[in-house]
């Protein structure tokens, strides 16, 4: 009887459906949905430039420079993210950490500079309703003239750069804990700490930074309940979703900053 129950039982798992494992599944999966919200947003600035007379042109050479020093950040991180699921498949852990801090490094970069362009523009008087206004500072008339007779230009701009600025801190905190398990905790209340104190209560990542508290909590919760090392399976989930935020901008830059830049 025991030899005939053992018998039924089969002796190894199913294969999946899709021929891959399920944590990569799952991220394609997400990173579909995502795409129709990038999606949505991009078509909805892209309508809007269409449909509205006089749509706004307020990106200078100034803001230029910068989105392509940001572009080259991003186009740098791919690279050093390839790097490093070609060094989790070959074993290499040193490599491997060393790579994804690179990238981490570039994803900084990218969110520091794009931070910079969002003060500048705010402080120059393209804003939201919603924005606590600069203090002691109007703003130039030209950016004021655009946030009162084309609001939807301010309102789709801050909604696209602000959702994809969201994936690459996301994303940075993502490869962080891969890259560090819970080593970046620490590191991560720190960056939070100092994002809260140093940028001035008008600005919007003064509570923006609470972003990286509530990323701390959870990541907390996670490696609490499920410490583990994170193999290349893990590494290269990791690099599909830097890839597809690094894909979404390669949508923004153009249309965005080239098709709206002051000729």
């Amino acid at each position: 009887m025991a030899d005939s129950v053992m018998h039924d039982i089969p002796s190894e798992y199913e294969p999946s459906l899709f021929g891959t494992y399920s944590k990569k599944i799952g991220m394609w999966l997400f990173l579909l949905s995502d795409s129709l919200t990038f999606g949505a947003l991009l078509y909805a600035y892209s309508y809007g430039r269409i449909s509205t007379e006089g749509w706004p042109t307020p990106f200078h050479s100034e803001s230029i420079i910068n989105a392509t020093i940001m572009t080259a950040f991003l186009l740098t991180s791919s690279l050093t993210m390839v790097l490093a699921v070609r060094a989790s498949v070959d074993r290499n852990a040193k490599a491997q950490t060393l790579w994804l801090l690179a990238t981490m490094a570039c994803g900084a970069g990218f969110i520091i500079l794009h931070g910079r362009e969002w003060s500048n523009l705010i402080s120059e008087g393209l804003s939201l309703p919603m924005f606590p206004k600069v203090p002691g500072h109007e703003g130039a008339a030209e950016f004021v003239n655009v946030s009162k007779t084309v609001p939807q230009f301010a309102s789709t701009f801050f909604t696209l750069t602000g959702m994809h600025m969201l994936h690459v801190t996301l994303g940075v905190i993502y490869l962080g804990v891969v890259a560090l398990r819970r080593k970046f905790i620490p590191i991560l209340l720190a960056l939070w700490l100092a994002a809260w104190l140093l940028t001035p209560s008008y600005s919007p990542f003064h509570y923006g930074a609470h972003v990286l508290l509530i990323a701390a909590i959870v990541i907390s919760v996670i490696l609490w309940l499920k410490p583990k090392v994170y193999d290349s399976s893990d590494v290269e989930v990791a690099g599909l979703y830097w890839h597809f935020v690094d894909l979404v901008w390669m949508f923004i830059f153009p249309l965005v900053y080239l098709m709206s830049a002051r000729i």
